[in-house]
């Protein structure tokens, strides 16, 4: 039995020792061309996610320390190992599970208390309470300033001194009215002439209004345009009170002082703030991408004359996203669902609407 047995198992172990052999070779390869690739990134260090961290602790912890230390690893052996006992101590980790201390606000009472003090600036803890006690929350003073003490908000003494721009739009919003200027170039027996338009838009309605279109712009011919816009029989601005207008210079003094003597007080934008004028904005990227932006003008009439289909396109016919789609202005016309749709075309088709015949 032992002779028949002696030459498998010298096969075994010359088998073995080739495997061993054939084993060592790989990984002298690979240590070699490990080292030449760290040589190549230099003192770069190499970035790991969670996911290779959790690979090589696994691998290393098989490997060992001693075995870890012979090769040109790109963490070191600690380093690995610890990330191995990382792994271990997250799987038994129980503090998820742990409710130490006293228990936490119940959510619903904690968006009351942030939802009460953010809507109402004036509102001290007192208010707060009173109205937490009115839907059958009863809690402290205490705990109230501590919920809003936790998410940075202010007591109700600094709160209320401090109006957003968007409370100050809300507060106001059937009377403010926003002014801005674009330009377009021309062509004119002069050449290419650049061209200043002034529109005013009702930030309720989102309705504008054309002021007046010029090559040489200033403050005197601002005041005289604005003026006929402050008539109080048909003027666009007679019954708003606030006029939300940038730094231009153009917006002089004088124009200030016009407004005043109207009961209309100007609102000066801060500097580089064109997000606080978005109506006004979003108005010239419209105008300018739907239609100037598609045509030559060749004159200020016909400037004037492609300004005006816009803009009347735009009050009447052009359904806003801001708004619902809906129109500004709906057809007085009745139509009926099955009547026949028919297509309107501006400026030759550079502009189409569909509507329902009456």
């Amino acid at each position: 039995m032992r002779a028949t047995s002696a030459p498998w198992q010298l096969l075994s172990v010359i088998f073995a020792a080739i495997l061993n052999e054939h084993q060592q070779r790989v990984i002298e390869y690979l240590k070699a061309e490990n080292q030449i690739l760290r040589e190549q990134i230099g003192t770069k260090r190499v970035q790991l996610n969670d996911l290779d961290r959790h690979r090589l602790a696994v691998l290393g912890e098989a490997v060992g320390r001693k075995k870890l230390s012979e090769i040109y690893a790109i963490a070191t052996p600690d380093t690995i190992l610890r990330w191995h006992r990382t792994l271990v101590a997250r799987k038994y980790d129980g503090s998820k599970s742990r409710r130490a201390g006293r228990p936490g606000f119940m959510p619903a009472i904690r968006e009351l208390v942030i939802g009460m003090a953010t809507e109402n600036r004036h509102w001290g803890y007192e208010r707060i309470e009173g109205e937490l006690r009115k839907v059958g929350h009863r809690v402290a003073r205490t705990t109230v300033a501590n919920i809003l003490r936790e998410h940075g908000i202010e007591p109700a003494p600094l709160r209320s001194k401090r109006t957003t721009w968007r409370e100050f739009l809300e507060m106001q919003w059937g009377s403010v009215a926003a002014m801005d200027f674009f330009a377009v170039e021309a062509w004119t027996t002069r050449g290419l002439t650049r061209f200043h338009v002034l529109f005013a838009i009702d930030l309720a309605t989102r309705r504008v209004e054309i002021i007046g279109v010029t090559d040489r712009p200033n403050g005197r011919w601002v005041c005289n345009a604005l003026r006929r816009q402050l008539d109080g029989f048909d003027g666009f601005l007679r019954q708003h009170t606030h006029l939300i207008h940038d730094r231009d210079p153009l917006f002089t003094t004088a124009m200030a002082d016009m407004l005043g003597a109207r009961n209309m007080q100007p609102v000066k934008l801060p500097p580089r703030s064109p997000n606080l004028n978005a109506f006004a904005e979003h108005f010239v990227r419209s105008i300018k991408h739907e239609c100037l932006n598609r045509i030559i003008p060749i004159g200020e009439r016909h400037l004037r004359s492609a300004i005006d289909v816009y803009v009347d396109h735009y009050n009447r016919e052009r359904p806003h996203q801001g708004l619902g789609n809906e129109l500004l202005t709906p057809s007085s016309e009745s139509a009926t669902d099955d009547g026949t749709v028919v297509c309107d075309d501006r400026l030759g088709g550079l502009i189409r609407s569909r509507r329902r015949a009456a």
